[in-house]
């Protein structure tokens, strides 16, 4: 018998027990066919990279299996009559890898790190170590000479009318 990676997305409305129902029904197809389902993965609901009949997530469910290619086309014939897969992929490889898929390893490190213990945490000043914020009243405030002055004309000082006559234009 030949091995195969088996991928299917179910509809979004779904629950994800309804997903993996899904999935242990097309497990008992194979087991039918004379094959074996080695590994079966339930991924959990992702975005899609684009609409698919109006969806826009799907339950992601992934099977190994150990099956002759006449129950591969069954199965993929099941899910084409089924309403609630909207796509699968089915490939073939040369042997079934060992332990968790790379999706299920990226998603425990994940939850790895959110779990802190209470001593990794960093520790939160207390109200006395934070700097104060400064008030409007602690604002260093401009004395009235050193604000630019303006002449009528709305012109900075040195620049209206007067300062063009003493340069010679008129």
């Amino acid at each position: 018998m030949r091995t195969y990676e088996h991928t299917f997305i179910a509809r979004q409305d779904l629950s994800p027990q309804q997903a993996q129902s899904l999935a242990e029904t097309y497990a008992a197809l194979i087991t039918e066919q004379g094959g074996e389902v080695v590994k079966s993965e339930y991924w959990g609901l992702r975005n899609l990279a684009y609409r698919i009949r109006k969806n826009r997530k799907g339950h992601y469910v992934h099977l190994n299996l150990k099956a002759s290619a006449a129950a591969v086309d069954e199965l993929e014939r099941q899910e084409r009559l089924s309403d609630d897969v909207i796509r699968y992929l089915t490939v073939k490889v040369e042997q079934v890898e060992e332990g968790p898929s790379v999706l299920m390893q990226a998603r425990s490190s994940r939850e790895e790190r959110s779990r802190r213990h209470d001593d990794d945490r960093p520790r939160r000043r207390d109200d006395d170590d934070r700097p104060r914020r400064r008030d409007e009243d602690d604002r260093p405030r401009r004395r009235d000479d050193e604000r630019p002055r303006r002449s009528e004309d709305g012109d900075a000082a040195g620049g209206g009318a007067e300062a063009g006559a003493s340069r010679g234009e008129e």
